[in-house]
């Protein structure tokens, strides 16, 4: 294990804090959605048709649903124990999920089991150094496993890594800074293809309409 997170766990156990009374309820899973505007892009299609599936910073855990209740044995790998803890136990009546409390290169690094897809939407893809994630994904993926992520399109000029502060973190932000790693679709191609990626597909997705944030949406597969 490392011996410090390479993200302040904290930072992510209050993301969206809830603001109502009560127990959280569980938000409803529709379809397996990349970006933030619901309904808009592709779907679970983007994955192929795993067997077995790794998502990577799934927070609500909105997507390992979806892909469990079509079938797929998914787990869900998350910093964050309130995350893993909450996660849990909205959907711990689903058959083939479960959710693992862990850093994402640290649980690649020990898993055994070969995986046919991983994906990270908005996840821990985007705060995650590269240079540490992509051999490992590639070492977990089966021949011609896809991975995929998508994440907000990078501001112009602002790539590499970049701090991003939590605005729900009520005085905590100098405290809990995370770092999120931003480029072009070309750079994210450059990078995948190093590590042995093939058959790469990196490219902004414009917002519905035109106006809005798009999302940087990359899939790519481990050679056959």
């Amino acid at each position: 294990m490392s011996p410090e997170p390479r993200t302040p766990a904290q930072y992510w156990d209050t993301y969206k804090p809830y603001r109502g009374t009560g127990e959280q309820p569980a938000p409803e899973v529709g379809r397996f959605e990349w970006t933030q505007y619901p309904g808009h892009g592709p779907g679970a299609e983007v994955l192929g048709r795993p067997r077995r599936a790794l998502d990577l910073g799934p927070a609500e855990g909105r997507e390992a649903v979806f892909l469990a209740r079509q079938g797929v044995a998914t787990t869900g790998v998350d910093l964050s124990a309130a995350q893993v803890d909450r996660a849990s136990r909205w959907w711990k009546d689903t058959p083939g999920l479960e959710f693992v409390h862990a850093e994402a290169v640290d649980y690649l690094t020990s898993n055994t089991t070969p995986l046919d897809a991983v994906y990270s939407v908005w996840g821990a893809v985007w705060f995650t150094d590269p240079e540490l994630l992509f051999p490992l994904v590639a070492q977990n993926l089966t021949p011609g496993g896809i991975f995929a992520f998508s994440q907000a399109e990078p501001s112009p000029g602002a790539y590499g890594p970049q701090p991003m502060h939590g605005k729900w973190l009520e005085g905590r932000e100098s405290e809990l800074t995370v770092l999120r790693w931003q480029y072009t679709p070309q750079t994210w191609a450059d990078l995948l293809k190093r590590h042995g990626f093939t058959d790469i597909d990196a490219h902004i997705l414009p917002p519905p309409g035109g106006e809005g944030l798009g999302t940087l949406l990359v899939r790519t597969h481990r050679p056959v």
